[in-house]
Order: C-alpha cells, then structure tokens, then sequence
C-alpha cells in the first residue's frame, strides 16, 4: 500500500476507476500513515476519520453501481483549516473560535465533494493566517518533514507538510502574503495562487465575514503540476452574486513547449535581497531554458518603480490585516503613523499606515494598483513567464518570538523577517496568477521552490510552465524517513 502515499491525486483517482483498488482501502490508508507520522508532524490537527470512512463506503457503492460522482471519485484529501467544512471547527488558530462549528461547507469543500472526493481532515495555520509559520495557541506547531526543526511555512503550512509526508492525496490553502507559495516551496511541493476572484472565497472566513478580502485568494497544493490543473479546473468559477451574469474561461496555455517560450528571470533585487543558492537555482532555470531553445532575459523588467509597489502592497495588506484590530493595538499603530512621513517607505511606517487606512487612502493606493496592473500587462505582452524567488531562503529554524524580535539570515546576514513579502506582494498586488514549482534540494537537503508568474488569467500558462519544468529540475521528491 506504501505505493500509494504519494501518488498524484489524478493517479489515485484512476486506480479508483479501474478497481485497482477501492476508496476505503485508500482511506485506511491515509489515515494509518497520519496516525503513524503526524504525531511529529501535527500537519492534520483537524480529523474526521469516521465521517471519512463512512464517505469512502458510500463512494465505493456508487462506484459499484457504475455511477462514480467525478474526477475525484472516493479519493480522500485534506483542506487549510481556514476553510468550513460543517460539524468541524473553524478557528484560524483563535482560542476565541475554538467553539465555532460549522454548520455549511465552504464554496471549494463543495466543489470538491461534487467531483467526489471526502475529508479526512483539516489542517494547521498560524494565528489569523499570518505568518510564514504554522503554530497556535489550539493546535500547537507544525513541522517540516524534510527537518522538524523548522517551519513547513505559513499560512498553508499544515497543508504542505502533509503532501510533502504523503498523508494525503490534495489540499487547498490561500494566499494573501504568500500562504499557498511559500509553503509549497518550504516543503518541495507545487501551489498555485490563483487570479484574484476567480476562486470564489464563500466559507473561508470567520464568523460575520461574507464578503471575500482584496488580494487574498483560495488555491490548491500538490504534489504535481498535473493536480494544480485538475484541482483549478473544480474549484474556479464566477463568485455565486455574479453567476447569472457572468461565466469564467480561462485561456489555454500559451505554449506546449519550453522551447517556445519567452522567459524573464528576476532572480534576486536590492530591495529584498534572496540567498545566493536561491538566486543561483533561478539563474539556473534560465540557463537550462536558454538551452532548449526558449528565449530568455535576466534583466527584463515590468516598467514601475519597485519600492512604491512594495509600499502599495504593503498599505494592502495590511488595511486588510488591520479591519479588525482590537482597540489598543489600533490605537499603537495610530501612534505610530501620526510619528511617519508618507514618504517613510520602511516597512514598519508603511504596515503603521496601512492598518490605519482610511477609505480615501485606500482609494489611492488601489489607483496605484491599477497602474502596476497596466504595467504589468504590458510585460505580459512581451513575455510569457516570470520566473522569481518565492522568499529569500530555504525553511528557517521555528521562531516563536514576537514579530518585531524575529530576523531572516540571508547570505549570513540578518535580515527584516517581513521583507520576505516583497516577492510574494508583488505578484499578490496586481492580482496575477502564480505557480511554485520545486527544483532539486539545496546543499543542506531543504527544497528550492520558484514562483512562474503570468498575467491575469494566465492560471493555465504557469501550471503548464511548472508542469513541463518537472522533467528538467527535479520535480516533487519525497523526503527521507515517509516511504513505509
């Protein structure tokens, strides 16, 4: 049965099909090796194992009956528990939510269930989805199974650690600051952030929140490229309000061969210097393409002024982050604004301003937005890919100090533990599509992942791009230690 834990989800499916094997063995399965590993891991900390079993049953039956539900037929999969699934806890790693049940599934829970799949869990994030860790005061820490010493990532780090272990077949995260993106590359698995809106976002919220936020999307992670597309293909649509008015179609990739197409490589940038073997695996990817036959350019730029841009993202973000802020931490951050000038484009005075955005402000930095969105497609038009660090290094070591304590080593030297959003923002920003990818491990065994981004509504263009890059940089690995 080992065989199985890190099947693509595609795979499983059609051993489903052809009675290979049947949905409860697979389930039994799975949740043998989640009850075996993840006691280290503590990537599933949300379980439903006997709704899954009884689900898996049902599946079997149908299929029996020659009336298999969809392409995901009896195949058992796990979700960030950011999302609602009902009977189960939605918390968001809040002590205050530790009671809030669901009582409906979330708009992706359902879309997956009529393709016919079934649950055997959730999994863990990070307080609020916000940080590049999965730890809280409900749940505890999650682990990396590549070294459980450090961070799989957040906020979709539960996800990407169970892929990476082989305790499921699929998962789907979100990604505001790079939730889906850096845990895939922390873990060597693949995640795509989709274009803005169209994954609708319906049961991915707290308690009194129905509308969906600014640049935050819903995505899924695998363990190839060929799941991100399958999984995509399900869960896109018009937002349920639009439906009547509008349909979603997205175009095919744009090419069906590395060789046709047109690369740029930011491999690294001053405004957020990335470890030199991150930046050389880009560097990398760019030599191999160039051999190929694809045209390629190191130094290819969209046209605007990349520190403006970060600051944008950043007033984003963080007007987001900061609709709900109790009252005095609201009151620090005001504090802390009325002391910076608009020109303090350091990212403490510009999250400072951003949390305290009033809607005029924001109606000016979404003007902004609207000018990067230009520039971008502009680029696109020129290029097909952009190929860019994720973040600036591997996994780190788990570091639970407070926010303003904690530092990133880069190249041996500290850096700014938020100054990783920057290549996450500005891609996250203008709403484009991104695929992470994983290329071979790093000299200390921890996995590479890089962003290939697209314009808008390209989804397909960079899937297909990490889809193909598979056979030339590695693709998924499983780490040591998983393979019983």
């Amino acid at each position: 049965m080992s065989e199985y834990a890190f099947k693509t989800a595609g795979e499983i499916a059609q051993a489903i099909r052809s009675g290979e094997i049947s949905s409860l063995e697979l389930t039994d399965h799975f949740i043998d090796r989640i009850e075996r590993y993840d006691e280290d891991i503590n990537a599933i900390v949300v379980r439903d194992f006997d709704r899954a079993r009884d689900a898996a049953k049902q599946a079997d039956e149908v299929q029996a009956s020659g009336k298999a539900r969809g392409p995901l037929h009896g195949v058992p999969m796990t979700i960030k528990e950011s999302y609602d699934i009902e009977g189960l806890p939605t918390t968001w790693g809040f002590p205050e939510f530790k009671e809030n049940i669901a009582t409906s599934d979330a708009y992706v829970v359902e879309r997956y269930k009529e393709a016919g799949a079934l649950f055997m869990g959730k999994t863990n994030v990070p307080v609020a989805l916000g940080d590049f860790q999965s730890f809280n005061p409900i749940y505890g820490t999650t682990g990396n199974p590549w070294d459980l010493g450090r961070t799989p990532g957040g906020s979709s780090g539960g996800s990407s650690a169970a892929l990476a272990a082989g305790l499921t077949s699929l998962d789907t995260g979100s990604d505001i600051g790079g939730s889906i993106r850096n845990p895939a590359h922390f873990c060597g698995v693949y995640g795509h952030k989709p274009t803005w809106q169209i994954v609708p976002p319906q049961g991915h919220a707290l308690p009194g929140q129905v509308a969906g936020p600014d640049i935050a999307v819903c995505g899924p992670l695998a363990r190839s490229a060929d799941d991100i597309a399958l999984a995509l293909g399900l869960i896109s649509g018009p937002e349920p309000l639009e439906a009547d008015g509008w349909a979603l179609q997205l175009p095919k990739p744009r090419h069906a061969r590395l060789s046709d197409f047109r690369v740029a490589i930011w491999a690294n940038d001053d405004i957020a210097p990335v470890d030199s073997e991150v930046e050389a695996r880009a560097l990398h990817v760019g030599e191999v393409l160039r051999k190929l036959g694809a045209t390629v350019s190191e130094t290819a730029r969209p046209s605007f002024d990349l520190a403006l841009a970060h600051a944008t993202y950043l007033s984003l973000l963080n007007a987001i982050m900061g609709a709900s802020l109790p009252k005095e931490q609201r009151e620090r951050f005001e504090a802390i604004a009325r002391e910076t000038s608009s020109d303090d484009l350091s990212y403490e005075a510009v999250s400072a301003r951003g949390m305290v955005l009033s809607h005029a402000q924001w109606l000016g930095a979404n003007n902004h937005r609207e000018r990067l969105r230009y520039a971008w497609r502009d680029f696109f038009d020129d290029w097909d890919i952009l190929i860019c660090p994720q973040t600036a290094t591997h996994a780190f070591p788990h570091d639970h100090r407070p926010f303003p304590e904690r530092t990133i080593e880069v190249n041996g030297e500290p850096q700014v533990y938020f100054d990783q959003l920057f290549w996450a923002g500005v891609i996250t920003e203008a709403y484009l599509p991104s695929t992470v990818f994983p290329t071979r491990p790093s000299k200390v065994g921890l996995p590479i992942g890089l962003q290939a981004a697209s314009g808008e509504y390209h989804d397909y263009t960079t899937i297909e791009f990490a889809r193909l890059m598979a056979n030339e940089v590695g693709g998924f690995a499983a780490p040591d230690g998983y393979a019983e």
